[in-house]
Protein backbone atom coordinates (compact mmCIF):
# COMPACT_ATOMS: atom_id res chain seq x y z
CA UNK A 1 0.00 0.00 0.00
CA UNK A 2 1.73 3.16 -1.09
CA UNK A 3 1.46 6.33 1.47
CA UNK A 4 -1.53 8.91 1.18
CA UNK A 5 -0.18 12.51 -0.59
CA UNK A 6 -1.07 14.67 3.03
CA UNK A 7 -1.67 18.48 3.34
CA UNK A 8 0.33 20.19 6.32
CA UNK A 9 -1.65 23.60 7.99
CA UNK A 10 -1.60 24.73 11.62
CA UNK A 11 -4.72 24.76 12.99
CA UNK A 12 -4.88 26.68 16.86
CA UNK A 13 -0.80 26.40 16.93
CA UNK A 14 -0.88 23.03 16.17
CA UNK A 15 0.37 21.08 13.28
CA UNK A 16 -1.93 18.51 11.41
CA UNK A 17 -1.09 16.74 7.62
CA UNK A 18 -4.34 16.08 6.41
CA UNK A 19 -4.96 13.30 3.76
CA UNK A 20 -5.87 14.01 1.09
CA UNK A 21 -8.86 12.37 -1.00
CA UNK A 22 -10.26 12.34 -4.51
CA UNK A 23 -13.98 13.45 -4.57
CA UNK A 24 -14.58 13.24 -8.34
CA UNK A 25 -12.11 12.86 -11.08
CA UNK A 26 -9.54 15.91 -10.73
CA UNK A 27 -10.46 17.16 -7.64
CA UNK A 28 -8.72 15.89 -4.58
CA UNK A 29 -9.97 17.96 -0.79
CA UNK A 30 -7.94 17.14 2.24
CA UNK A 31 -9.71 15.80 4.63
CA UNK A 32 -9.60 17.18 8.56
CA UNK A 33 -11.11 14.40 10.68
CA UNK A 34 -11.32 15.62 14.26
CA UNK A 35 -12.89 12.74 15.85
CA UNK A 36 -10.09 11.67 18.58
CA UNK A 37 -8.31 14.18 18.06
CA UNK A 38 -8.79 15.51 21.28
CA UNK A 39 -5.70 17.91 21.72
CA UNK A 40 -6.76 19.54 18.40
CA UNK A 41 -10.40 19.89 19.44
CA UNK A 42 -9.34 21.66 23.07
CA UNK A 43 -7.49 24.07 21.31
CA UNK A 44 -9.76 24.93 18.71
CA UNK A 45 -12.77 25.39 21.37
CA UNK A 46 -10.17 27.75 23.02
CA UNK A 47 -9.79 29.76 19.86
CA UNK A 48 -12.90 29.86 18.76
CA UNK A 49 -14.66 30.79 22.03
CA UNK A 50 -12.11 33.96 22.05
CA UNK A 51 -13.51 34.83 18.12
CA UNK A 52 -17.27 34.19 19.69
CA UNK A 53 -17.05 36.20 22.32
CA UNK A 54 -18.18 40.08 20.93
CA UNK A 55 -21.13 37.77 19.49
CA UNK A 56 -24.67 37.77 21.24
CA UNK A 57 -25.71 34.22 21.33
CA UNK A 58 -27.80 31.75 23.33
CA UNK A 59 -27.02 28.73 21.78
CA UNK A 60 -24.73 26.50 19.87
CA UNK A 61 -26.20 23.86 16.85
CA UNK A 62 -24.06 21.52 14.92
CA UNK A 63 -24.87 18.99 12.64
CA UNK A 64 -24.22 15.13 13.37
CA UNK A 65 -21.06 13.49 13.68
CA UNK A 66 -17.79 14.78 13.15
CA UNK A 67 -18.71 18.40 14.47
CA UNK A 68 -19.80 16.95 18.24
CA UNK A 69 -16.50 16.81 20.15
CA UNK A 70 -16.14 19.94 18.69
CA UNK A 71 -19.91 21.46 19.91
CA UNK A 72 -19.61 20.30 23.05
CA UNK A 73 -16.00 21.44 23.88
CA UNK A 74 -16.75 25.00 22.74
CA UNK A 75 -20.16 24.74 25.20
CA UNK A 76 -17.76 23.74 27.80
CA UNK A 77 -15.78 26.33 26.95
CA UNK A 78 -18.35 29.27 26.58
CA UNK A 79 -21.19 27.95 28.85
CA UNK A 80 -23.77 27.75 26.67
CA UNK A 81 -25.91 25.01 25.37
CA UNK A 82 -25.75 23.01 22.36
CA UNK A 83 -28.00 21.09 20.20
CA UNK A 84 -26.90 18.23 17.75
CA UNK A 85 -28.64 18.03 13.91
CA UNK A 86 -28.90 14.41 13.57
CA UNK A 87 -29.05 12.65 10.19
CA UNK A 88 -31.66 9.98 10.69
CA UNK A 89 -34.93 10.55 12.05
CA UNK A 90 -35.79 8.31 15.09
CA UNK A 91 -39.11 7.38 16.84
CA UNK A 92 -37.74 9.12 20.50
CA UNK A 93 -37.79 12.50 18.26
CA UNK A 94 -41.39 12.80 18.05
CA UNK A 95 -42.39 16.01 16.45
CA UNK A 96 -39.32 16.87 15.00
CA UNK A 97 -38.31 19.36 12.60
CA UNK A 98 -35.83 18.17 9.31
CA UNK A 99 -33.86 19.83 6.35
CA UNK A 100 -32.38 18.01 3.04
CA UNK A 101 -28.87 18.55 1.80
CA UNK A 102 -26.35 17.74 -0.13
CA UNK A 103 -22.85 15.85 1.21
CA UNK A 104 -19.71 17.04 -0.59
CA UNK A 105 -18.17 13.94 0.82
CA UNK A 106 -20.75 11.32 0.31
CA UNK A 107 -22.13 13.11 -3.11
CA UNK A 108 -25.88 11.75 -1.75
CA UNK A 109 -28.19 13.84 -0.01
CA UNK A 110 -28.60 13.92 3.49
CA UNK A 111 -31.30 14.72 6.27
CA UNK A 112 -30.59 16.96 9.34
CA UNK A 113 -33.53 16.41 11.89
CA UNK A 114 -34.25 18.28 15.10
CA UNK A 115 -35.52 16.58 17.86
CA UNK A 116 -38.70 17.27 19.19
CA UNK A 117 -36.77 18.01 22.86
CA UNK A 118 -34.35 20.18 20.93
CA UNK A 119 -36.93 23.07 19.71
CA UNK A 120 -38.26 25.10 22.84
CA UNK A 121 -33.80 25.29 22.25
CA UNK A 122 -33.80 27.34 19.40
CA UNK A 123 -37.05 28.71 19.48
CA UNK A 124 -36.88 32.94 19.94
CA UNK A 125 -32.65 32.52 20.49
CA UNK A 126 -29.42 33.39 18.69
CA UNK A 127 -27.77 30.75 17.61
CA UNK A 128 -23.81 30.09 16.26
CA UNK A 129 -23.81 27.47 14.28
CA UNK A 130 -20.58 25.35 14.41
CA UNK A 131 -19.00 23.14 11.91
CA UNK A 132 -15.43 21.42 11.72
CA UNK A 133 -14.90 22.57 7.65
CA UNK A 134 -17.65 24.25 5.74
CA UNK A 135 -16.77 23.35 1.76
CA UNK A 136 -19.97 23.74 -0.63
CA UNK A 137 -22.04 25.51 2.32
CA UNK A 138 -24.64 22.68 1.86
CA UNK A 139 -24.95 21.59 5.33
CA UNK A 140 -24.71 24.99 7.09
CA UNK A 141 -28.05 25.90 4.42
CA UNK A 142 -29.82 22.65 5.88
CA UNK A 143 -29.00 23.73 9.57
CA UNK A 144 -29.76 27.46 8.63
CA UNK A 145 -33.31 25.96 7.12
CA UNK A 146 -34.03 23.67 10.37
CA UNK A 147 -32.81 26.62 12.63
CA UNK A 148 -35.32 29.33 10.75
CA UNK A 149 -37.75 26.61 10.58
CA UNK A 150 -37.45 26.22 15.08
CA UNK A 151 -37.89 29.90 14.66
CA UNK A 152 -34.55 30.47 16.24
CA UNK A 153 -32.20 33.08 14.55
CA UNK A 154 -28.35 32.53 13.03
CA UNK A 155 -26.26 35.08 15.26
CA UNK A 156 -23.27 33.95 13.20
CA UNK A 157 -21.28 30.75 11.82
CA UNK A 158 -18.27 29.88 12.67
CA UNK A 159 -16.08 26.70 11.51
CA UNK A 160 -12.07 25.26 11.96
CA UNK A 161 -11.69 25.48 8.71
CA UNK A 162 -13.14 26.63 5.16
CA UNK A 163 -12.73 25.43 2.18
CA UNK A 164 -12.63 26.50 -1.92
CA UNK A 165 -13.25 29.62 -2.92
CA UNK A 166 -12.25 31.98 0.31
CA UNK A 167 -14.02 34.73 -1.01
CA UNK A 168 -17.35 32.67 -0.38
CA UNK A 169 -17.09 32.23 3.42
CA UNK A 170 -16.00 35.77 4.27
CA UNK A 171 -18.47 36.50 7.06
CA UNK A 172 -17.61 32.67 8.59
CA UNK A 173 -15.55 32.81 11.76
CA UNK A 174 -13.11 29.91 11.25
CA UNK A 175 -9.51 29.31 12.31
CA UNK A 176 -7.87 28.71 8.60
CA UNK A 177 -8.98 27.91 4.85
CA UNK A 178 -7.93 24.72 3.14
CA UNK A 179 -7.44 25.03 -0.70
CA UNK A 180 -8.75 22.84 -3.11
CA UNK A 181 -6.40 20.09 -4.95
CA UNK A 182 -7.23 19.64 -9.11
CA UNK A 183 -5.12 17.79 -10.78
Amino acid sequence: MSARETYSIEIAGLKRDLRLFQIKPGLRIAILNILGDTELVQACARELGKLLQNIEYDVLVTAEAKSIPLAYALSVEIGKPYVILRKSYKAYMGDALTAETLSITTGQPQVLVLDEKDRAMLKGKKVVIVDDVISTGSTLQGMRMVIEKAGGMVAKEAAILTEGERSMWENIISLGHLPLFTD
